[in-house]
């Protein structure tokens, strides 16, 4: 019989993480390269100039980028909305879940650290929608949370994406990476 997880360990395994590639001989590793809620991946992080461009171009391109959601989710830490990308990559985890009682662990996690009126991180959601997330919590699906996620997906697409292209988070690696351009 597999061991339960208590709420902790289901924390932390609900924080996406992706291996970077092998450091390179002689090449430091200067930042997180992902998601990785302990920090444990450190690669060789490195956009191309071409995708930093690309994501002025589509939020998709940002949301689809682990490089992108990076940058982006150290522009919303600065306007105090990083619950928005956490709640919307949580949701993500619960979809590709196939497991009963791990689906309804993690639903319940995603509740109180995000749904919940009393967690610190609650996301904006309209009544209507966490009202229809109310009722499924007798029974938790892992698409439970779609229109919720897709409402805080758009709330970030609307409201967070315009002033993450003006801030200076994403100006200072755009203009790093063209000033490279031109140094090699």
């Amino acid at each position: 019989m597999p061991r339960s997880l208590s709420g902790v360990d289901m924390r932390k395994r609900q924080q996406p993480h992706i291996e970077g590639p092998p450091q390179v001989p002689g090449h430091p590793r200067p930042k997180n390269c992902c998601m990785c809620w302990c920090g444990c991946c450190k690669c060789l992080w490195q956009p191309t100039l071409d995708e930093v461009v690309a994501w002025a171009r589509s939020f998709e391109l940002v949301m689809r980028s682990s490089e992108g959601r990076e940058i982006f989710r150290e522009f919303l830490r600065s306007e105090y909305s990083e619950e928005n990308l956490l709640f919307w990559l949580a949701c993500e985890e619960l979809k590709k879940e196939t497991d009963p009682t791990a689906i309804d662990e993690k639903a319940r996690i995603i509740y109180e650290d995000y749904v919940s009126i009393l967690s610190p991180k609650e996301v904006s959601l309209d009544s209507r929608v966490r009202e229809g997330i109310n009722l499924s919590l007798a029974e938790p699906s892992n698409m439970m949370y779609e229109e919720a996620q897709l409402q805080i997906y758009t709330l970030m697409h609307r409201d967070s994406y315009p002033r993450f292209l003006n801030s200076s988070v994403y100006r200072d690696l755009l203009d790093s990476k063209r000033s490279s351009c031109l140094d090699t």
